[in-house]
């Protein structure tokens, strides 16, 4: 049988231990996965020893360093640096300001870069679900599906991309006529689960993207390596467009990031996947902000 040694804790909203794997002994931590052989496809999906967590258009992060494992077979994987809580701070604001930009882009051509990132994640979809299967334990066929998620969900966003519209309605007013028009929210805020690392991000950001948001992603903290990997291909499409990075940013971290992202007003949308528990903390601190929304 598989040894699934998650070793995990939760921090409630009120403040308890931080959600994530706990540390190890030092001797245990002597050889990573990523500097055997076997592994050396990590570095392809351009992961190292020690990996940043924190990207805003740059890489960063001041927060603790934590290793993810291999639930197989309890083996150290790689680390990752999370982000600190004025980490957060920072990238909320460089999102702030990659909306003014994204948000004029024609939705169209906003469905031509998200096209991209659908091609580009096409292209590494084997080695990502690979990944998928080494640090969430899924086998690899299901790993590769969610990578598939993701692209099969940008292919139908550059579809819907040129069908955003709203309705003309006659008005009671002669001469006039009432017309709909929808326009982006803004900062949509995303935090997955360790279970669909790749497919639940994939599902929202994709949508947003094309309807002219700007993405926060935290994953969870035991799958740190697969969104550092899936950002670094997203990042790059946005450079090759001359386009901030920030559009799709990323925090890794635990509760302290997403205790932060559902209380702050700056997110103006959020999508949670995760426990009914911690579901119900999450839907009452943004409950709490609504009073603040005009």
């Amino acid at each position: 049988m598989w040894r699934v040694p998650r070793q995990l804790c939760v921090r409630v909203a009120s403040g308890g231990k931080l959600s994530g794997p706990r540390h190890r002994p030092a001797a245990f931590m002597s050889t990573l996965l990523i500097n055997q052989a076997q592994y050396a496809w990590l570095k392809e999906l351009g992961l190292r020893e020690e990996n940043e967590g924190v990207y805003n258009g740059s890489w960063g992060g001041r927060g603790e360093v934590i290793t993810t494992y291999c639930p197989a077979n309890n083996e150290p994987i790689a680390r990752v640096r999370q982000a600190s809580v004025a980490d957060y701070e920072e990238t909320v604001k460089k999102a702030r300001e990659a909306w003014k930009v994204w948000a004029e882009v024609p939705a169209p051509k906003r469905g031509e870069v998200v096209r991209q990132i659908g091609d580009a994640l096409r292209e590494k979809i084997q080695i990502l679900g690979n990944l998928v299967s080494l640090e969430m334990g899924k086998i690899l066929v299901e790993g590769v599906g969610e990578v598939q998620e993701y692209v099969d969900v940008c292919d139908y966003a550059v579809g819907l991309s040129r069908m955003i519209g709203g309705p003309i309605l006659p008005s009671e007013r002669p001469g006039h006529a009432l017309i709909e028009q929808w326009n982006p929210v803004g900062l949509v805020g995303i935090i997955t689960a360790f279970n669909f690392p790749v497919a639940v991000y994939g599902w929202n950001n994709a949508i947003a993207m094309i309807c002219g948001n700007v993405c926060l992603w935290k994953g969870a903290p035991t799958t740190s390596l697969i969104s550092v990997a899936v950002t670094k291909i997203i990042a790059k499409v946005l450079e090759d467009n001359k386009l901030p990075g920030a559009i799709c940013s990323l925090t890794c971290g635990g509760a302290d990031i997403g205790t932060a992202m559902a209380k702050d007003e700056r997110v103006n949308l959020l999508s949670f996947t995760g426990s009914t528990q911690v579901g119900r903390q999450v839907a009452l601190m943004v409950q709490e902000r609504f009073e603040h929304w005009r």
